[in-house]
């Protein structure tokens, strides 16, 4: 009969403890979820009041007719172009560079490793923000404002980039360094060939990151661009406000077209994803 009993107490405990998770999992899922769906709620109604409180959780008189003004009001195709050659090239170079500034730190011993390190990791504390003038200078003498190279040069090497990629190199055991070593290969060959390969899915998370951050970066390629036909889409969209009113339906539409492509990569690349934040947690 004791026995039972604590069996059950035990159960009862388990059962509080799940659902306690799961309360907390589901209150962060509703804070996260809320916004976007609002947002939704917003661009596809057509009547109603947007800023009524309580807010209205389901749309009225649902229509495309809001994503229909997008593409009128702005060419968007024009701007969708400019984010994803921005994005591409941002990813490549910053996996390219930060995966060979990563290999050295990892695997080679050199004087003065750790200082080297420990000052990339200073860079941590200082927001990007304060970076903004200094970059903007450097950009001017170099003739680059109005440029795609203006807006992603700045970008190609970062501090957690190099953090998640030194991670990953040390992840890979010495043995296989140490018998390519053996069999001649040089570094550039137990790079390319060895390391690289074994380190996919946290170039995979790196670029993931990398992309959704060049994807919805807005302060800097509206500082560095001043040509309407090379603005991203996320500084594009703000020609939705127009001078003398605006439609907040339709910037909720142009919100959506944005944030689209974003969700559809991390839902198609989760699964790489999540394998490189789990061996950067280990």
């Amino acid at each position: 009969m004791k026995l039972r009993s604590r069996t059950l107490k035990t159960r009862l405990q388990r059962i509080v403890q799940y659902a306690g998770h799961y309360a907390v999992l589901c209150a962060i899922a509703v804070v996260c979820v809320f916004p976007f769906w609002w947002t939704l709620v917003t661009a596809i109604s057509t009547q109603g009041n947007i800023f009524a409180f309580p807010p209205t959780f389901w749309p009225k008189a649902p229509s495309f007719e809001n994503f229909i003004e997008v593409f009128h009001a702005i060419p968007i195709w024009s701007f969708f172009k400019n984010s994803v050659l921005i994005a591409v090239f941002t990813v490549f170079w910053k996996l390219l560079l930060c995966s060979l500034a990563a290999y050295p730190l990892a695997r080679l011993k050199f004087r003065g490793r750790k200082l080297v390190f420990g000052l990339i990791l200073a860079t941590l504390v200082l927001p990007s923000e304060v970076n903004f003038l200094v970059n903007f200078i450097t950009i001017t003498q170099m003739s680059l404002v109005d440029t795609y190279t203006g807006v992603i040069l700045p970008n190609v090497v970062t501090a957690v980039a190099i953090l998640l990629l030194k991670q990953a190199f040390e992840e890979v055991p010495q043995d296989l360094i140490d018998a390519a070593r053996v069999d001649g290969a040089s570094e550039w060959v137990i790079f390319s060939r060895i390391m690289l390969p074994l380190i996919t899915p946290w170039l995979a998370t790196v670029g993931i990151l990398t992309a959704v951050e060049s994807w919805n970066e807005y302060i800097w390629p509206s500082i560095v661009m001043s040509k309407p036909d090379e603005f991203p889409l996320s500084v594009g969209v703000l020609y939705l406000r127009g001078t003398f009113g605006s439609s907040t339906r339709v910037i909720a539409a142009g919100t959506l077209i944005t944030i689209v492509p974003t969700l559809l990569a991390f839902l198609f690349t989760q699964r790489f994803f999540m394998r490189g934040m789990d061996g950067a947690v280990k």
